[in-house]
C-alpha cells in the first residue's frame, strides 16, 4: 500500500491521539492519583503501569461506545454529558494537551487543503480544544460524537465532512491514530494515514489497512508539501 498524494483534495483529523495529546495527559492525570502508592511498583515507577492500563483501557472503551452506537443510544449518553458539561460551566475551563508540531503543519495544510474534524468525543470539548490552540478557523468543519446517526468506524461522518467540504469521499485523506480511524477512512472509500503518536501500534494499524504510517501528525504537512515542492522543480 502507499499513498497516492495527487488524488488529495481534502483532509479529515481524528482529534485525540492524533491533534490533542489525550493520551499523555490521561496517562499524566491516572499517574499523579497513584503516586501515593508508588511504593508498590518497581523501583517506584509508576508511569509505565499508569501508560499500560490506559493503554487496556481505551479498546473497551471504543467497543463500548460502539455498541451504544449500534444500540441507538449514543444520543442518550451525549445528552446525558452535555448536561453534565453544562453543570460544570462555572468551573475553570479545562486545559487540553497539543501533540507536538500539529500546530504548524495544520497552518501549513490550511493553505493547500480545505480540512475537517471526524471525532467521537463531544462537540463542546471538541471546539474548546480547538479555541484554546487558535485552530478554529482550519476547520470550519467539525463532525463530533452526535453529527451523524453513526460515527466512526462506520464511515458516515466522513461522508458527511466530505459532502460539507464539497469534494469526494475518495479524494479525502483520513489520519487518526487508531485502527477505528483507518477503518472508518477504508469504508468511506477515502486514503488513510496511520500516526504513532497516539496509543495505536503500527501493527494494528498495518492490520486495519493504513496507507501510510507516518511517527506523529506532524510529519504529514512535511511529506505533503516537500511532494508538492518536488512536482513544481520538475
Amino acid at each position: 500500500m502507499g499513498l497516492d498524494v495527487d488524488r488529495i483534495q481534502a483532509i479529515c483529523f481524528d482529534v485525540d491521539g492524533t491533534l490533542s495529546d489525550t493520551d499523555d495527559q490521561w496517562v499524566s492525570a491516572f499517574e499523579r492519583r497513584l503516586t501515593p502508592l508508588r511504593w508498590l511498583f518497581p523501583k517506584g515507577q509508576v508511569r509505565p503501569f499508569a501508560r499500560w492500563a490506559i493503554m487496556c483501557a481505551e479498546s473497551p472503551g471504543n467497543l463500548v461506545y460502539h455498541l451504544l452506537d449500534w444500540a441507538h443510544l449514543d444520543d442518550d449518553v451525549g445528552r446525558v454529558y452535555n448536561f453534565i458539561a453544562r453543570r460544570q460551566l462555572g468551573q475553570p475551563p479545562r486545559k487540553f494537551w497539543i501533540i507536538d508540531g500539529v500546530r504548524e503543519a495544520v497552518l501549513a495544510l490550511r493553505a493547500r487543503y480545505p480540512l475537517a474534524v471526524v471525532s467521537a468525543r463531544d462537540r463542546n470539548s471538541t471546539l474548546a480544544f480547538l479555541r484554546q490552540f487558535g485552530l478554529e478557523e482550519c476547520f470550519p468543519v467539525v463532525a463530533t460524537a452526535l453529527t451523524c446517526r453513526y460515527t466512526k468506524p462506520f464511515p458516515d461522518p466522513i461522508l458527511w465532512a466530505a459532502e460539507q467540504m464539497g469534494v469526494r469521499p475518495e479524494n479525502c485523506l483520513m489520519v487518526g491514530d487508531t485502527p477505528v480511524d483507518i477503518r472508518a477512512g477504508r469504508a468511506a472509500g477515502a486514503q488513510t494515514v496511520g500516526v504513532l503518536c497516539g496509543f495505536g501500534q503500527e501493527r494494528e494499524l498495518q492490520k486495519a489497512g493504513a496507507d501510510l504510517i507516518l511517527p506523529s501528525t506532524g510529519a504529514l504537512a512535511a511529506l505533503l508539501i516537500a511532494k508538492e515542492a518536488l512536482e513544481k522543480t520538475a
